[in-house]
């Protein structure tokens, strides 16, 4: 069978066009509200003001299908618009794709209503709103859904909720969140345990205690208390004992969304490693010149270059309807670990000007650390890769079903 890695016609017009609307557009006002250590708002009224430059470009909701105001792209053509948007801070806030938007208008497409869809994904897709994603809890492992403490009681026509949330992602300024709770305490198997809900904030009972500081500030991941909020039956999302599913539904794309992010950022990383290298002179040389710094690039162009095909490649079996949780588990892992290592060899190669903040360097190795623990810490993935080896094994003999299927 024929392997052919050339985009689509389509889809290469598209990455151009992304590509230059960034470098053009984006970039600059980026780059200027860095320098300026700018706020909140004036990022917010930067970004509308893109907003609006991308909608006339046509570069707006590349996620979505064009009855939703989207671009059609699939998982394929999203990874590379992702990378190209990823390598600004902005950049995926501008198209309307940023989390946790994007994965809320996924799971609002495939899981919702009519009416839910018209009420919520609407105006998410339209860019007159934001929404929030409530499943981890301080209490217990994020890791492990089933233990969620969060319940959804049924009371007449109502759910009534109660719990304790954290890293509410996107909680502050948001005009709904999509929330799991547990309705079936005692359901087997325990996947089936939880439901999700929608639920308008702000609202009686729903209070952000906080916004949880991190290694990178506030990023609008707050605290969340629920105290007897009552949501109407017909919000809940999906199905009774479906959070589970749902959850994971959403978080397998979103994974890889995240992925195509971070392979933007580490892009950038090595330039600027390259950059340094080839403008720093020492000891009779230019840095460029040393092997130590070569190996530094070597390393980091071979592992940009093996996490770009594991995101390609696992976009296409999701773009086609294979089973692809291996593939992004095991990519997650890896670009998740590249994007920090190739932005520590760009600080050493800066010196103490990478450890400044003259550089965005140490900005991108704080934000970047998030990246091993945001949908699923490695050490979780690492369990679920292994485990699924054992069972290819055990299976078929060998490992080929659990290394991609290639070869």
């Amino acid at each position: 069978m024929p392997i052919g890695f050339e985009l689509a016609p389509d889809v290469e017009d598209v990455r151009q066009r992304v590509r230059e609307f960034m470098d053009k557009e984006v970039r600059p006002v980026d780059e200027k509200l860095s320098e300026e250590h700018a706020d909140r708002g004036a990022y917010v009224q930067a970004i509308v003001a893109l907003r609006k430059k991308a909608r006339e470009a046509g570069l707006w909701n590349p996620h979505l299908p064009p009855e939703w105001s989207g671009m059609g792209l699939g998982p394929v053509g999203m990874a590379f618009v992702s990378a190209e948007a990823g390598r600004t801070t902005i950049g995926p806030f501008v198209i309307n794709a940023q989390a946790p938007d994007e994965g809320n208008m996924h799971t609002l497409h495939h899981w919702g209503t009519t009416e839910q869809k018209e009420k919520y994904l609407r105006p998410l897709a339209e860019g007159l709103c934001r929404s929030a994603f409530a499943m981890t809890e301080p209490e217990v492992a994020g890791s492990d859904p089933t233990l969620i403490q969060t319940t959804a009681v049924k009371d007449g026509d109502d759910w009534v909720l109660n719990g304790h949330k954290w890293f509410a992602s996107g909680a502050h300024g948001a005009r709904f969140a999509i929330v799991i709770a547990c309705t079936d305490p005692d359901a087997d198997p325990p996947q089936a345990r939880n439901s999700s809900f929608i639920v308008d904030t702000p609202t009686e009972g729903w209070e952000i205690v906080r916004d949880v500081e991190t290694m990178a500030g506030p990023a609008n991941h707050p605290e969340i208390r629920l105290t007897n909020v009552r949501i109407p039956a017909e919000n809940m999302l999906g199905g009774r004992g479906e959070g589970h599913r749902l959850g994971q539904y959403r978080l397998g794309p979103a994974r890889l969304a995240h992925c195509m992010r971070w392979i933007g950022n580490a892009e950038v990383a090595l330039e600027m490693m390259v950059d340094r290298a080839l403008k720093r002179y020492a000891h009779g040389s230019f840095l460029a010149e040393k092997q130590a710094i070569q190996w530094m690039m070597a390393e980091s162009a071979m592992e940009l270059y093996t996490g770009k095909l594991m995101v390609l490649h696992a976009a296409y079996k999701i773009e086609n309807g294979l089973p692809f949780k291996q593939e992004v588990s095991m990519t997650k892992v890896h670009v998740a670990n590249t994007l920090w290592r190739i932005i520590d060899r760009a600080i050493q190669v800066h010196g103490a000007l990478g450890y400044s903040t003259d550089t965005p360097l140490e900005r991108m190795m704080r934000t970047a650390r998030a990246a091993r623990l945001a949908d699923g810490a490695d050490e979780v993935h690492m369990q679920t890769i292994a485990r699924n080896i054992i069972s290819a094994f055990k299976k078929d003999g060998n490992t080929r079903a659990a290394t991609g299927e290639l070869l």
